[in-house]
């Protein structure tokens, strides 16, 4: 009898339940075909679907069949997620800035911020919505060494109107944020910043599902998604008249390209080893983690990022840095353990992120409890990976915004975009280790009990 029949047989006989977590699938014995209950059998899928299937299901469009059809939008879904970080993330930043220096307190003044404000994150939302489908569409070319004419359409014109319209979504309730606390006496920085990041997911995904669905329902008609992207495009010089009525929103248009494009890069190599590796079993359950452990970095980079920019606008000049912040490479220890007040602000941000780990992984394993590991071991690796993404995160910020504010630029438009890419990054990078460490382990813990009942009795 085949010695893997004999391993299955023995753990049965032990109490252990057989799944396929552990890598192996089942092999015929001299006997005959090994038999697998019928909630165990998996019936052979493309690779591709498999992996849609998966994806879709852990980030909520398991309904949307588009997801299942055109498997390059889930290639699509990192960078347009990302744009919270690239856009909304720093509209928030900036007029947080504004709001706290004083910049939004004559109504006419305030009415110049926003609008050029909002007028720029359409002019930015609309170039890097068009240029986030080439990205994924590379990506998936340079895997299936495929490009599909009819996807090409598609995904410009899902990826142009979802990033247009969630920005105008965003970019809208970050004003009525920001100037809702700033009459309230809250400090916009420690409720705007986290808000975008919150709903940018939400907003994004639901608006990227239903625009990717109604032109997957009509992809017969030629001349559909040819004018959403080139009715979208022509609006761009509107935006851009707009945005050049303020001054420091003109340096951003001509300059600030860079970071969001780079940022966006970034995010598209974290999706690209969330592709790679959650058809495998091994990392099953790994899509749904991946929104929380970069959510949680990036929420909590952001907000100490703006707060220390806040800190900077406020008390010095740009590329003029404070006297206690001359070194652009701090002792890690003064980042988190000194009285000075940015040093306090990422103690309490490094606090915050077991316990706010744990609140997600409790809400995750009574929702999706099945489909996620449930050892003791993957809990303590996936609380370590969070507190060492943030804690990466929270140092390379002090470093990033003393480094841009040396030389006058503003950390609130230059530093957000590249650590929330650098956060998606850092983050499935380390769930992806926790998943294959974890699964190793109970590898290891498997063959240990299994190796002396196969043995003579």
């Amino acid at each position: 009898m085949d010695g893997t029949e004999t391993r299955q047989r023995r753990a049965g006989e032990l109490g252990l339940r057989y799944t396929l977590s552990t890598g192996r699938l089942p092999r015929a014995s001299e006997d005959g075909p090994l038999s697998v209950p019928e909630s165990q059998r998996v019936s052979p899928k493309p690779l591709g679907t498999e992996l849609s299937r998966e994806t879709a299901l852990s980030i909520g469009l398991q309904h949307w069949p588009v997801f299942m059809e055109v498997k390059d939008l889930l290639t699509l879904v990192p960078p347009l997620v990302g744009l919270k970080g690239n856009l909304e993330m720093t509209l928030a930043s900036r007029l947080s800035t504004a709001a706290n220096t004083g910049q939004m307190d004559d109504p006419r003044e305030q009415h110049g911020v926003i609008s050029s404000n909002l007028a720029l994150i359409q002019v930015q939302a609309t170039v890097v919505g068009f240029l986030a489908p080439l990205a994924a569409l590379l990506l998936g070319a340079l895997s299936t060494g495929e490009l599909d004419f009819e996807k090409v359409k598609l995904l410009c014109a899902s990826s142009v109107i979802t990033a247009f319209l969630a920005a105008f979504a965003l970019g809208m309730l970050m004003v009525c944020i920001v100037i809702g606390a700033r009459k309230l006496g809250v400090n916009p920085d420690n409720i705007a910043t986290p808000i975008a990041a919150s709903l940018g997911d939400l907003i994004t995904l639901s608006i990227l599902a239903f625009f990717s669905s109604f032109f997957y329902k009509h992809k017969d008609s030629r001349y559909l998604t040819p004018l959403v992207c080139i009715g979208l495009m022509a609006l761009t010089p509107v935006w851009v008249l707009i945005a050049r009525k303020n001054p420091p929103i003109v340096k951003i248009l001509k300059f600030g390209w860079f970071p969001i494009i780079l940022a966006m890069v970034i995010s598209s190599f974290g999706g690209l080893i969330l592709n790679k590796t959650i058809s495998k079993e091994q990392y099953k359950g790994m899509a749904i983690f991946t929104p929380i452990i970069c959510g949680v970095g990036g929420n909590l980079v952001a907000i100490q990022t703006s707060r220390i920019s806040t800190y900077l606008h406020m008390w010095s000049t740009p590329g003029v840095l404070p006297l206690w912040m001359k070194k652009f490479w701090p002792n890690p220890c003064s980042t988190f353990c000194t009285s000075e007040i940015n040093s306090m602000s990422a103690r309490v941000l490094l606090f915050l992120v077991i316990p706010g780990h744990l609140i997600f992984l409790y809400v995750i394993y009574l929702v999706e409890g099945h489909l996620v590991p449930n050892s003791k071991t993957f809990v303590v690796f996936y609380l370590l990976a969070g507190l060492i993404q943030v804690t990466i995160l929270l140092y390379l910020a002090e470093v990033m915004v003393r480094l841009t504010w040396h030389q006058a630029l503003d950390p609130d438009n230059h530093c957000i975009p590249y650590l929330t890419g650098l956060g998606d990054l850092l983050g499935t990078g380390l769930l992806a280790l926790c998943f294959l460490i974890s699964w190793l382990l109970s590898e290891a813990e498997l063959d240990g009990i299994l190796e002396p009942a196969s043995g003579p009795p």
